[in-house]
């Protein structure tokens, strides 16, 4: 019986997979992608909101969307949006929860780092 063992990639192609491929590269690849979506729903909700004042059928998107892909990663993503567009910069709730969901994010991603890289 023959045993298969793990090599290491040889082409730079291969190491890009084995990267996207790790539990690091997945998680940047995850950010980097939640990130882009939430910079560009903000874009696109503030042009509905251009839209909506001259045809009021017009629908945006709900700010539980907007809470929802900040808090799934997208925060860095969300304050650029908000200051690249102005949007909702007037809003408390995403003046202040925004950035408070990105702490809470590094906090936690922090504890969970030390916690598991902390020697007994």
């Amino acid at each position: 019986m023959q045993t298969k063992s793990a090599t290491w990639p040889k082409a730079t192609g291969d190491a890009l997979l084995a990267f996207v491929g790790s539990p690091r590269g997945l998680l940047a690849a995850w950010l980097l992608v939640i990130n882009l979506i939430t910079f560009l729903v903000f874009g696109f909700d503030k042009w509905k909101a251009k839209q909506k004042e001259h045809h009021e059928s017009v629908r945006r998107v709900p700010e539980k969307t907007l809470f929802l892909l900040s808090a799934a990663g997208g925060c860095v993503g969300a304050l650029l949006g908000m200051k690249v567009f102005h949007h909702k910069t007037l809003h408390r709730t995403f003046r202040f929860g925004i950035p408070a969901i990105l702490l809470l994010q590094i906090v936690v991603v922090s504890g969970i780092w030390v916690y598991f890289h902390s020697a007994w």
